[in-house]
């Protein structure tokens, strides 16, 4: 069966409490399954259309994370439609941080072109900071995830201008 959507493609995340969010498939595993996606606020009443969403870039995201693709293969995150012009050097992979707390150590992971497979890890300090956890999220914590993120921005925008 031909998957409905591949790198470039917009979709719509439920949100735990109700709303909406934004998605964009920036890369795939060759073998499907995992997927490196960038998640967009801001929360939306109604789930967004492929016009809300075609003008956001990287930098507007809210995160970047290594997720299954398994609530967009059986339709519980809406495929919006595709990027208009979708190239992969503008919607670049994080490099990615895992931490063995028991032993205090740390790697950073890179990725190329596949979120399945790192393709270099490197021992870093435990304590670096800045980089982006080495999970792989499921729908459901993706979901959460980008539940709690959206009421952590929609709380601190109410505390002055220009915050959040």
């Amino acid at each position: 069966m031909k998957q409905p959507y591949h790198e470039g493609s917009w979709f719509a995340v439920p949100l735990i409490n109700g709303g909406y969010a934004a998605g964009l498939v920036a890369r795939m595993s060759p073998q499907g399954k995992i997927m490196l996606a960038y998640l967009f606020g801001p929360k939306r009443a109604t789930m967004p259309t492929l016009a809300d969403v075609q003008g956001l870039k990287a930098g507007d995201a809210v995160k970047a994370i290594r997720t299954g693709d398994m609530a967009l293969a059986n339709g519980r995150w809406p495929v919006l439609g595709e990027a208009g012009h979708f190239e992969r050097n503008d919607w670049p992979v994080p490099v990615f941080i895992r931490r063995s707390d028991a032993l205090k150590r740390a790697w950073q992971a890179t990725y190329a072109d596949d979120p399945a497979k790192p393709e270099r890890e490197v021992s870093v300090p435990y304590e670096t900071a800045g980089l982006e956890s080495d999970s792989l999220y499921g729908y459901g914590s993706t979901e959460l995830l980008l539940t709690k993120l959206l009421e952590q921005d929609q709380d601190s925008a109410g505390t002055g201008p220009g915050q959040g």
